[in-house]
Parts: C-alpha cells; sequence; structure tokens
C-alpha cells in the first residue's frame, strides 16, 4: 500500500512530489487497508490535475474506478481548473431518496410478500428496461431541463417533494441541443425504471435511532417505522453522455496542452466551449435522473395505496451523487467559487446553507447512505467541519470490495435469496446474477463506514434503517 501517515483520527494524507495538493482519505485504519493500491494512485493522479485547490479527497467507501477513484472528490478553482467527466462517473446523478410512511413493521410483516410483488410489478427494472411512460423527444428535452418538476406537472408527483430534493429537483443550465441522438434513443424509453445492478428498492424499518429530536425533524418518531428507499440514476441516457464527452474531453486535452496524468481523466478548462457543452449536457443527465426517482416514488405511493388504505408517503430528502456543480465554499477565511466533483460521493452541508430545505436548515442537509442488501443503511446530517475540510463531501454507500465479476464468479444468486429469506426478508430480482454481484460480502461493512465519516467528525448519523423487503434489477 502508498504509504499513507494519519494527521488526525479517521484522516490520512499522502504526498506526492509531483502533486501541488496532498491526497486525504477519510476512514478507519480497517478501511483504509481494505482499498485497492489503484484507489491511492487515481486519487494522487487527481491531485496534479490544474486548478485543484486542497486536496485530492477520498471518502471510506472509496474503491477504483474510470479517471477518479469511485468515493473521490475534488474542486477546482473557476480560472485555472478543469472539468472532467472522469471526475462525475458514467451514471450521472446516480442518488437515493428516503420516504417516510405511517405504517409500522407490525402493519406491513402480514402482507409483505404482496407489497413486494405490487412495488416488483409496477417498477420496470432490470437491464436495459424500458418503462410505462411512452413520450417524444420533445418531452424527453422538457424532462432534461425541468427534472423533477416536469414529473409533477404531469402527475407523476407532488408539490411537495420538490422542497425536499437537491436542487429542488431541478438544476439550471442543462441544454438539450448538446445531448446526442444516440443518447436521446437510449434515454426515451427508460424514463420511470429502476435499473440494475447496485439499483434498488428497498423497504426498511428503522431498526436505530441516535438523535430523537432530529430524526423527528425528518419525520422518523419510532423504532420499527415503515421507510422506503430507492436507489437509481440516469439510466442510459447519463451512460451515452459520459461516454460521447469523454472523447471530446481526450481532443480538449490535447488542444490545450493539459498534461493528464491518466487518459482516464480527460478534461477541459471551466472556461472552455467543450466544458461548457459537457456541463450542460451533463446537467440534462442530472434532471433526468431526477425526474425518473419522482416517477418511480409516484409508483411506490400506489403500490402501498393497493395494500393499504391509509398509508401517507412523505419524501424525506433526495441526494445526488456523480456530479459536478459550482459552489461558494471558504477557502483560506474567503468565500470562492468553485467547480467540486463528487463522484460517488454526497453533498453533505451543515446548518445554515440556502441550499438546505427550510424545514432542516437548522439542523443541516440530511445525508443518505444505502448499504447493501444484507445489512443496514443510514441516514446522517452535514457538519461544519464537512465544510471546511471536504467542500461539504461525504461518503455515498458501503463501497464495494470486490468486482462484480469476482461476485458473479464466487457467489450463486439462488444461495444469496435463500439466506436472506431465511432472514425474513422478500427478495425480488429480475435475474438470480445481479443477486450473486450485489453479495454482502462483496461490499465493506456499512458501519465501519458510517463510522469513518463520524470519527472524523464529517457526518454524523442520526439513524439506521434495515431491509425487509428488495426489488433489484
Amino acid at each position: 500500500m502508498i504509504p499513507a501517515r494519519e494527521i488526525r483520527r479517521g484522516v490520512w494524507e499522502i504526498k506526492d512530489k509531483g502533486s501541488d495538493v496532498p491526497v486525504r482519505i477519510y476512514a478507519t485504519e480497517r478501511i483504509l487497508r481494505s482499498m485497492e493500491e489503484g484507489v491511492f494512485k487515481q486519487a494522487i493522479n487527481v491531485s496534479k490535475l490544474p486548478g485543484i485547490q486542497k486536496a485530492s479527497l477520498v471518502m471510506p467507501d472509496g474503491h477504483y474506478g474510470y479517471g477518479f477513484p469511485i468515493g473521490g472528490v475534488a474542486a477546482f478553482d473557476m480560472d485555472s481548473g478543469i472539468v472532467s467527466p472522469g471526475g462525475v462517473g458514467y451514471d450521472i446523478n446516480c442518488g437515493v431518496r428516503l420516504l417516510t410512511t405511517n405504517l409500522t413493521v407490525y402493519d406491513v410483516k402480514p402482507r409483505l410478500r404482496e407489497l413486494m410483488d405490487s412495488l416488483f410489478r409496477n417498477i420496470p427494472s432490470g437491464v436495459g428496461s424500458k418503462g410505462k411512460l411512452r413520450i417524444s423527444e420533445s418531452e424527453l428535452d422538457s424532462v432534461a431541463v425541468e427534472g423533477a418538476k416536469w414529473a409533477v406537472e404531469h402527475g407523476y408527483g407532488i408539490d411537495e417533494d420538490l422542497e425536499c430534493i437537491e436542487e429542488n429537483g431541478s438544476i439550471d443550465g442543462a441544454r438539450p441541443e448538446n445531448v446526442s441522438r444516440r443518447a436521446k434513443d437510449r434515454g426515451r424509453p427508460q424514463l420511470g425504471t429502476l435499473g440494475s445492478g447496485n439499483h434498488f428498492l428497498e423497504v426498511q424499518r428503522v431498526d436505530r435511532i441516535f438523535d430523537k429530536k432530529i430524526a423527528e425533524k425528518f419525520g422518523i418518531f419510532d423504532e420499527n417505522q415503515i421507510t422506503v428507499m430507492v436507489h437509481c440514476g440516469s439510466r442510459g441516457y447519463g451512460h451515452q453522455i459520459a461516454d460521447d464527452y469523454i472523447k471530446v474531453m481526450l481532443s480538449a486535452a490535447r488542444k490545450y496542452n493539459i498534461k493528464l496524468p491518466d487518459a482516464e481523466l480527460a478534461c477541459a478548462p471551466i472556461n472552455s466551449n467543450e466544458a461548457k457543452r459537457y456541463i450542460s449536457a451533463m446537467y440534462c443527465a442530472v434532471n433526468y435522473a431526477f425526474c425518473n426517482r419522482e416517477i418511480i416514488t409516484h409508483w411506490v405511493r400506489e403500490s402501498f395505496r393497493e395494500i393499504f388504505r391509509d398509508v401517507e408517503i412523505r419524501l424525506v430528502y433526495d441526494v445526488c451523487h456523480n456530479i459536478a456543480k459550482f459552489e461558494e465554499h471558504k477557502l483560506d477565511g474567503e468565500k470562492k467559487m468553485l467547480c467540486v466533483h463528487r463522484k460517488g460521493a454526497t453533498r453533505a452541508f451543515s446548518a445554515g446553507r440556502r441550499e438546505i430545505p427550510k424545514a432542516y436548515r437548522d439542523v443541516g442537509q440530511p445525508v443518505i447512505i444505502p448499504g447493501d442488501m444484507g445489512t443496514a443503511s443510514y441516514v446522517l446530517i452535514g457538519t461544519e467541519r464537512a465544510m471546511n475540510e471536504t467542500f461539504g463531501s461525504t461518503c455515498h454507500g458501503s463501497g464495494r470490495v470486490m468486482s462484480r465479476h469476482r461476485a458473479i464468479k464466487k457467489f450463486r444468486g439462488s444461495e444469496i435469496k435463500r439466506k436472506l429469506e431465511a432472514k425474513g426478508q422478500v427478495i425480488r430480482a429480475t435475474n438470480p446474477r445481479v443477486l450473486a454481484e450485489e453479495a454482502s460480502e462483496a461490499y465493506k461493512d456499512v458501519d465501519e463506514v458510517v463510522r469513518s465519516v463520524e470519527i472524523s467528525g464529517i457526518s454524523r448519523p442520526i439513524l439506521r434503517v434495515s431491509p425487509l423487503g428488495v426489488a433489484k434489477g
């Protein structure tokens, strides 16, 4: 492993002679030692990019990715810095939202199989899955600009949800004319679908409350309350946009004489035409993903109402991963606009920031950290230390320790399902292979990942939820 020095509890530093800034890793020693050496090499490469500020950051769920490590965070100066698709990722605005209900485990358990059948039937999932919506290209372009607002205006959501979505469900600056025909052809039939891989829909129960006062702010009042978590992104639309613009950025890097430590970090200056086009297309995928999760939420509500007459379902928050955004942060005591890349990392703003919904502004932004289907997930809040050290960022999940290919070779999906159902869970999946590739053993211990961000002070746990029913593509 590349030598890392612990500079304070839960924070490790690597200094490379060819870099202007250090690498900082937020992790317990156990988590640090579980990371592949390639993660540190990728983070060092990121630290050499033009205009990077403060440090190249790695969250505890960090693992090897394309260009940036997954779990990587980097902020760039608006004049001297760059934008890199490798710092955003292929699944643009892969994100997670948490819903609360007024039901308890005692209400749901007797009808859990029926409920999971309804959810699995009503919400299309799987590789290449096609949704129930039929939209034109002009409607897709409207989705790309309006995001979750499009869903609400077309009867697939409620106004109250928009207040509790990052960017209120629609980021400014999306320009569909900068999205390729191929991306639109892939995205149009997939709107309102869950996808495959690590994407999921879970019916959960609250099993621990660490801060009752803040949990109540989020609509969580008791252990055994039922919640629902949705984790998905921009589907083939975002993937194609990433693929298209990586090629553009490779040419741009040569054009602007940017010395790339790795071709996967292809990039362009923030103020270049290439960067502006990429950002505007990437924001189309961001808005598509917000809309996608809002439509899925509508079908979650419909599915619950098929089974439970008086159910109330409220959105706590929807937070994105895999995005580059322009944000104001303090550097050396002065406020400065930066381009912050979060790849497999989550925004974690502290109390008082205007970007946080009014209902939560006095406590901090909800941070939703999904685990794996065999363990638990967490809700945390952002902290002032995160604002000072990580540009208001934290981890986004538990993080892989085993590739999907290796997991499929090692585990049998049917056996994974048997073990989970022996614990009382109800599992629905389009293919047993997806259960094998998403086996708990393929992921880090989410409790230890959350402990990493807690001891380092960049997030604070509020509550934990565990799965009762899981739907995967």
